[in-house]
């Protein structure tokens, strides 16, 4: 298996002087690609942080972030801001879906940011919906599904640039048990039949342990 990701040395810290704050203090690790990982350990470990990172929504303030070998934080913004659109998907604890848009519109959204054909975005837009179990809620506004639903849609989202590597924070935090298991059950799914690269943040011991490799974050480390 190749790397897809290596972090070496990787920290974070906010503030300076005697007031600093260090966050990450040197995380060390290889992701291969088709990995499933799950990030675990207590409240303010550095989890959601380190995340964002691999994500490239935050830069480090020491260590490199090698993607497929390149330094990726060498490039310019919106060059970044390019490679994050096309090549990673993220999923949130809270779905960040547009209200006032409907579920297709809602999945449609990325492709449309990046001025691709609009009939092309909507049929694989609607095609996403289709696996994750929503063919028949294209229509329907984010106020019309149940939080398992929401969560879907932002999994479909996630997906339509079929990227290399999909990141979840605490993607079943907000729900219930049973819309849990379903979520749970459909990014293990979506893995295996797209052989999508999965990191996600989680304290449901379940999805954690269905990972390929649980790591423990403790004070900003690998415990």
């Amino acid at each position: 298996m190749s790397n897809l990701l290596e972090l070496l040395d990787i920290r974070k810290s906010y503030g300076a002087g005697p007031g600093t704050i260090e966050v990450l203090k040197g995380i060390t690790m290889s992701v291969g690609a088709g990995e499933t990982i799950a990030l675990v350990g207590p409240s303010g470990a550095g989890k959601t942080t380190l995340l964002h990172i691999m994500g490239t929504l935050d830069l480090p303030t020491g260590g490199s972030l090698l993607f497929q070998g390149e330094e990726i934080f060498r490039r310019r913004e919106s060059a970044l801001a390019t490679f994050r659109n096309r090549t990673i998907g993220f999923v949130f604890q809270f779905h960040h879906l547009l209200p006032e848009f409907t579920a297709l519109e809602n999945v449609m959204m990325p492709g449309l940011i990046d001025r691709q054909r609009r009939r092309d975005v909507e049929e694989k837009a609607a095609a996403l919906l289709g696996k994750v179990g929503l063919g028949h809620r294209l229509t329907h506004r984010p106020t019309e599904l149940s939080g398992g639903e929401q969560q879907r849609v932002a999994i479909a989202r996630a997906l339509l640039h079929s990227p290399a590597l999909l990141l979840a924070d605490e993607p079943t935090g907000n729900l219930d048990r049973k819309s849990s298991d379903g979520v749970h059950d459909l990014l293990r799914q979506l893995h295996d039949e797209l052989g999508i690269t999965l990191i996600i943040v989680t304290h449901n011991e379940r999805l954690a342990s269905s990972m390929g490799k649980i790591v423990q974050l403790e004070d900003g480390r690998i415990s």
